[in-house]
């Protein structure tokens, strides 16, 4: 399994960093890695609760706790496993001056952005396709931009999703309640 995953990295992190550079992606990969990042993420959430109605209000503080969970996993196993970065590891890797001090896996900026592409998929089903694609880009340029391995991203995208099916299925009755308790809905 271990030779099966190393070469699924290896093939896509070649195809997407090396085989698919151009100057046009590396301008904007280098931008929309951003939007899964923990500013813009926190910032969304924050705006959904402060500037949306009721039901946008609780859509926001659903993604806030779904953050919180998620991230609180992703940087439990970043320390847990330690894995380099590859652009640490790899001859020959695209970089783009990017220096990060934690782990590699996994993707926190992808866990990030599944996350509240979910929560808003849960909740406002036509924007799906859109928040999903949108959510795959950005863990697409994780591995452009040479700072995950795509088995980094797949994981990132299961705990993604994943934190946010449970959070809006067992822990939605207690945000909504928390949330009429302290007048924020």
């Amino acid at each position: 399994m271990k030779d099966l995953l190393k070469r699924f990295d290896d093939y896509l992190i070649k195809l997407i960093n090396d085989r698919m550079k151009n100057d046009f992606l590396d301008k904007f990969m280098y931008r929309i890695t951003d939007l899964g990042g923990a500013i813009f993420s926190s910032i969304f959430s924050l705006a959904l609760v402060i500037l949306g109605n009721r039901a946008i209000r609780l859509i926001g503080l659903e993604a806030i706790v779904v953050l919180g969970i998620s991230q609180l996993v992703v940087h439990s196993l970043k320390l847990g496993l330690s894995r380099a970065r590859p652009y640490k590891i790899i001859e020959q890797l695209h970089t783009f001056g990017i220096e990060l001090r934690d782990y590699s896996f996994p993707s926190g900026h992808t866990t990030a952005s599944f996350s509240i592409a979910t929560v808003l998929a849960l909740n406002i089903p036509y924007v799906s396709l859109l928040v999903y694609a949108v959510a795959t880009i950005i863990g697409i340029s994780r591995i452009y931009l040479g700072v995950h391995y795509p088995t980094d991203v797949v994981a990132g995208l299961i705990l993604g999703i994943g934190s946010s099916i449970l959070v809006h299925r067992y822990l939605l009755d207690v945000i909504e309640k928390a949330a009429v308790m302290i007048g924020l809905v």
